[in-house]
């Protein structure tokens, strides 16, 4: 599985290591989103970060709506059929499997990294606290589904 990556908080007050960690993520802005590899290296920047974002494992079904609607090629351009059979693939549910059993990443079929999304309709639960304590930062398991569909 991939995780899905989401940056909740803003840059102010942020120690140095974080926001390195944070643009080593491609994670510079509230509500960017990225798909990263499930990794020892990418857990470990994960949990550096942990205050400031939220993450889990995102579903194939998520992962085609996310590149429908916010997937975008360089140039600011949508991914349309001409750019997935240069990329290699036939369809976006098959690049969208791809992405999420980690056989592609973003940047190596050549589509920026990033998604940005909108905030999330009815807001973050609270973005000081953990989400087991009841708020939006921290590891989410599969309910990162449901914020990114909300976030659409």
């Amino acid at each position: 599985m991939a995780y899905a990556v989401i940056r909740v908080r803003g840059q102010a007050d942020v120690r140095h290591d974080i926001s390195d960690t944070m643009d080593l993520l491609n994670l510079t802005r509230v509500n960017h989103c990225v798909i990263v590899p499930e990794d020892d290296v990418t857990k470990g920047m994960l949990q550096k970060a942990k205050d400031y974002i939220t993450w889990g494992e995102i579903s194939a079904d998520t992962t085609v709506e996310m590149i429908r609607s916010r997937g975008r090629q360089p140039g600011d351009r949508v991914i349309d059929d001409v750019f997935l059979k240069e990329a290699g693939f036939s369809s976006i549910e098959e690049m969208a499997a791809a992405l999420a059993e980690e056989k592609a990443r973003m940047t190596k079929i050549g589509a920026k990294p990033v998604f940005r999304l909108a905030p999330p309709v009815k807001g973050y639960e609270g973005i000081k606290r953990s989400y087991r304590s009841g708020g939006a930062l921290g590891y989410r398991v599969e309910a990162i589904n449901d914020l990114i569909m909300r976030m659409l």
